[in-house]
């Protein structure tokens, strides 16, 4: 069951699943431009956790965000991390699921990026690691979970979770030189500064969410998904209910259909509240 729809008075009232898990993005959706956690979203989902729903985190980024926001907002869940290649369980310390880059590709990649001095950042291991020297795009970057080495290829003792290309040209030079290569390619733009993430064809949000739900027994009818990149419509997509932040592009909110409002106006709370909290607005009408 997705929704149901019926009519009445020429108004099609479309009645809504009941939900039992909330799939979260992070960046550009439950943190807000300071990478902060507003009021308003906690409460929210302190009421649904209460409620007996259940809340998991979704994000492109490594597993130091995450593992600081489950404890922070106590979830008991496992969390989907590095664009779905990575799944951990922070309170047993159980890496459930790790799908990397096959080191055959992944080799490649890497040595054409340090010939041609590519701005390029390696997870392994669960820590990001740069060329000694390399430009720095985020404050994050100086963070415990980021390391310098000498050479990137040294540190491919194992394949790796995921690639980010920093910036525009590395990007447009990797995309000329293996955009034929089988993996998979999320591009991300903010503002003047680009990004691509590389993981393998199977590392995505929406897998790793289904497979994580398989294992609970939880319906896609039954999830709430809430997302702002192109990466995340899959995952918005498959959910019984997905949502798209206002700050998104406006080609994910067209392709998504449902917006709350942006991550500076709380907009993760908005969205719990009218899904999943309040029982008066559990359905939808249209002429």
């Amino acid at each position: 069951m997705r929704e149901r729809s019926h009519l009445a008075r020429g108004i099609i009232k479309t009645v809504l699943p009941t939900i039992d898990l909330i799939a979260l993005d992070l960046d550009g959706t439950l943190l807000d431009l300071n990478d902060g956690i507003s009021p308003a979203n906690r409460q929210a989902i302190a009421a649904a956790l209460a409620a007996g729903v259940r809340v998991v985190l979704v994000t492109g980024r490594g597993t130091d965000a995450a593992a600081r926001i489950v404890r922070e907002l106590h979830l008991n869940l496992p969390a989907i991390c590095a664009h779905g290649a990575l799944t951990k369980d922070f309170l047993s310390g159980k890496t459930l699921g790790h799908i990397p880059v096959p080191l055959v590709h992944a080799v490649p990649m890497i040595h054409y990026a340090e010939k041609n001095q590519l701005n390029v950042a390696v997870y392994i291991e669960e820590k990001f690691h740069r060329l000694q020297g390399a430009q720095l795009y985020m404050e994050d970057m100086r963070g415990p979970h980021w390391c310098e080495v000498g050479s990137l290829i040294d540190v491919l003792t194992s394949a790796p979770t995921f690639l980010r290309f920093l910036g525009r040209d590395s990007v447009d030079a990797m995309r000329g030189a293996f955009s034929d290569v089988p993996l998979h390619f999320k591009y991300e733009v903010f503002g003047e500064w680009e990004e691509c993430a590389v993981t393998s064809t199977d590392a995505t949000k929406e897998r790793a969410l289904q497979r994580l739900c398989a294992d609970l027994q939880i319906p896609s009818h039954a999830v709430l998904a809430i997302g702002d990149s192109r990466n995340d419509v899959p995952m918005m997509n498959w959910a019984g209910i997905g949502v798209a932040m206002a700050n998104a592009l406006p080609d994910v909110r067209e392709a998504v259909g449902r917006v709350t409002a942006s991550c500076a106006e709380d907009g993760v709370a908005r969205a719990i509240e009218r899904y999943v909290l309040d029982p008066q607005q559990r359905s939808e009408k249209s002429a």
